[in-house]
């Protein structure tokens, strides 16, 4: 948590600014991961980008929103890979292992974007939109909905299903867990069908 940014070596700017905008987002991650959105500064972000603060508030027009679509889209990307594998997998099993092993892919090969998800989601999910696309737990909800759960019971399951993740990754971040979270996928998705198969048969 307190290494160094990676700071995405230079591209060519395209004549959007693409390439900036994405630099930007890249660079803000790492840092909000690292400082939190309060301890990093416009400033921090421009000089790690190598652009001026001027540039940057031409691509976004404040810290603020930067980290809110940061959030909101990164969010909107992983309920719709578990909305893509509802909608692949037929077996309940099938799919709660998928989904957990995609969560513990994120962890292991985009750790500033896990970590940033997860330590300031309460900042921004009064934000999130309510459909499965774009909503974590709305998605997990719909997958344990199509199992046959109430949606009152799905919508408790889902929380409980997302804790049993989220949890074992807090502790990989702060190193009391080692080596990949994936190592560790078999063993959270076998709790997580535990709660759902409880759930399903009371």
């Amino acid at each position: 948590m307190n290494a160094p940014a990676r700071v995405p070596p230079r591209a060519r700017r395209g004549r959007d600014g693409t390439d900036t905008r994405a630099r930007i987002e890249a660079v803000a991650l790492e840092l909000f991961a690292q400082k939190g959105v309060a301890g990093t500064s416009v400033r921090d972000i421009a000089q790690g980008v190598g652009v001026s603060e001027g540039a940057l508030y031409r691509h976004f027009p404040s810290k603020e929103e930067l980290a809110r679509e940061l959030f909101l889209s990164r969010y909107a990307t992983l309920a719709g890979e578990i909305c893509a594998v509802d909608a692949r997998e037929k077996d309940l099993r099938a799919k709660i292992s998928a989904v957990v092993g995609l969560a513990c892919r994120l962890f292991d090969t985009e750790p500033a974007l896990f970590a940033y998800l997860l330590i300031h989601q309460h900042e921004h999910l009064a934000s999130v939109p309510d459909g499965p696309e774009g909503n974590v737990v709305e998605a997990v909800a719909r997958l344990l909905r199509g199992a046959g759960l109430s949606p009152e019971r799905a919508t408790l399951t889902a929380a409980m299903a997302l804790g049993c993740v989220v949890q074992p990754a807090v502790f990989a971040l702060y190193g009391r867990i080692k080596g990949p979270l994936a190592a560790q996928a078999e063993a959270i998705s076998a709790a997580v069908i535990g709660i759902v198969e409880g759930a399903r048969h009371p």
